[in-house]
């Protein structure tokens, strides 16, 4: 299975995890984001539900993928183009989007203030 983990990391340890792959230690399939609340705002309700209906699926139209989640083609081409700008979603060489990946795993923890 093909997974990627979505986390709230510092610079310290997404740097720590580029030395250890560069030594030849497996990391797995990161995303990596600054706080919580950029994770929430690069994933809205409604793009965690176009993750959803990517995930585990070829590559599609933006227009398919529209179709799939009953959602109008201009709203779900702003969701999009903000995934690919964050590293999330990838574009083909023919232009369709594509979520490479079967499985998502999201890890932050919430400490106390």
């Amino acid at each position: 299975m093909n997974s990627v983990t979505l986390e709230v990391a510092s610079r310290e340890k997404t740097n720590n995890r580029l030395l250890h792959a560069f030594d030849g230690e497996a990391q797995g399939q990161f995303i990596s984001f600054e706080s919580p609340e950029l994770l929430f705002k690069v994933i809205s309700g409604k793009r965690w539900d176009l993750l959803k209906v990517m995930t585990g699926a070829e590559a599609m139209t933006i227009r398919e993928a529209a179709r799939r989640m009953g959602r109008d083609v201009k709203s779900v081409h702003g969701d999009v183009q903000a995934l690919l700008k964050a590293g999330i979603l990838q574009k083909t060489e023919k232009g369709q989007i594509i979520f490479p990946y079967d499985a998502v795993h999201v890890d932050f923890v919430l400490k106390a203030a």
